[in-house]
């Protein structure tokens, strides 16, 4: 028994060979929008928010590194359920389709984990809730991100990979704009973006098909000894796999470095005080219009040439640039600059990466867990770089003190140089990202 997918190719396990529908592509990045937009408004701002609410520290870096400590736990539980929910999904015989019932799953626990953080008043209320958020992420995107590689054709996948791309800014810049225009509280602004995830990623889940994998061709059962097994790709036997993986954890790292603790930046290397709210919403704006126009544009230029591999390098070295212009000129204007080519650098990188890793993947039986693998190398190093980063500040900024009390209220001594240390992690980060797309020879 074979079906066809929503781009008619033959599924489950063949290589779509029929371009995806403009219709296809706009339900895909719609439901996009509203994942970003749920993840990351809570990252740059509300979680940070609600932490400062709750803790009520004297010294600004206690409320770095709660937050770090927070991302990171989450940041474990991002890394099995990825992968779990990933080779669940390649193995659900259900009517409704492979991906369809996990992404589902996802999007519920990801609400629901959303609403109930709002209302926690404990710090560790607050940790068991932004990981539970976290998985339901997890297993959203691990299924929906497989149906790349189900229903699109490789000579479209970076412009399809694009929207992916695209939506993250947006979706940050909007759940931004929404929760401080409408001055919305804490709980408020979760409920928000909970309920637009929603709304959002329900046209997808109910207006595209999706495959139904029939018993026979169902792969062999999942014991806990082959999923443990399948954790490990070996980078001997599938070297270019390898490479991808580590380069994207090093970009994402990089990444993440220079933009989870942007509004602590703001508050306290930049000294901006009560408008930091209002420079994140700008400097988010400034990268967000380079990063909608680098991912789709480049996305596209990538299919149309056939190559992959040089917009990984160039956008990985303008993600190091922007990183060290923070470092060295730590000025709010020059800050507008480096937002711009961070935006250029990352939109780039996201489009063409995310194509990439489909055509280096070892198994077509096993794409949702793979992917699952690959998407580890996103949102892990986004959860770990706020405690690595607090580590970082501290480092640098106590070294700057020379004994003084780190990060008092009363000048905020090492700041600066807590945050230049940050910036120049992020820059090297970046740049080593870059060069390990190197070696990898399947793809041009």
């Amino acid at each position: 028994m074979t079906t066809t997918n929503s781009t008619g190719s033959v599924a489950p396990f063949s290589e779509p060979t029929t371009r995806a529908t403009g219709g296809w592509i706009a339900l895909f990045a719609t439901a996009w929008l509203g994942i970003w937009m749920a993840q990351l408004t809570p990252i740059q701002l509300l979680l940070p928010k609600q932490i400062e609410e709750q803790l009520d520290a004297t010294f600004w870096i206690d409320n770095v590194v709660a937050f770090g400590i927070i991302s990171a736990i989450a940041g474990f539980c991002a890394l099995i359920a990825f992968p779990l929910s990933g080779a669940l999904s390649d193995r659900t015989t259900s009517r409704f389709g492979r991906r369809r019932p996990w992404i589902l799953g996802g999007t519920v626990l990801f609400a629901v984990s959303l609403v109930l953080l709002g209302l926690q008043s404990t710090m560790v209320g607050i940790g068991v809730f932004w990981s539970l958020a976290l998985i339901g992420f997890c297993v959203l995107t691990a299924a929906i991100t497989a149906t790349i590689s189900d229903q699109v054709p490789v000579n479209q996948r970076g412009f399809v990979s694009g929207w992916v791309s695209a939506p993250q800014a947006v979706g940050t810049i909007l759940g931004i704009l929404l929760v401080t225009e409408l001055a919305l509280a804490t709980l408020v602004g979760y409920v928000l973006v909970a309920v637009l995830q929603i709304v959002l990623v329900l046209p997808f889940l109910l207006f595209t098909k999706d495959a139904q994998l029939p018993e026979s061709s169902r792969p062999a059962a999942l014991t806990a000894r082959a999923l443990l097994g399948g954790f490990w790709i070996s980078p001997r036997a599938f070297p270019d796999f390898g490479w991808t993986l580590l380069s994207r954890i090093l970009v994402n790292l990089g990444n993440a470095l220079g933009t989870t603790l942007l509004l602590y930046f703001l508050m306290f290397g930049l000294n901006r005080g009560a408008g930091a709210e209002d420079d994140l919403l700008l400097l988010t704006a400034v990268y967000m219009v380079f990063f909608i126009a680098s991912a789709l544009g480049v996305g596209k230029l990538s299919d149309r040439i056939g190559r992959r591999k040089v917009f990984v390098y160039i956008a990985a070295y303008l993600q190091g640039l922007a990183a060290l212009i923070l470092a060295f000129v730590p000025d709010f204007t020059i800050a507008i600059l480096a937002a711009g080519l961070l935006g250029l650098g990352y939109g780039s990188f996201m489009a063409v990466d995310q194509a990439l890793a489909t055509q280096v993947l070892p198994d077509a039986q096993s794409r949702g867990k793979d992917l699952g693998i690959m998407n580890i190398a996103t949102a892990v190093p986004q959860a770990v770089a706020p405690l690595l980063g607090a580590a970082i500040v501290v480092v640098f900024a106590g070294l700057a003190s020379t004994g003084a009390p780190v990060a008092s209220d009363a000048g905020f001594a090492g700041a600066d140089a807590g945050f230049a240390g940050l910036f120049v992690a992020s820059a090297v980060a970046a740049t080593l990202g870059g060069l390990s797309i190197i070696p990898i020879k399947s793809v041009a």
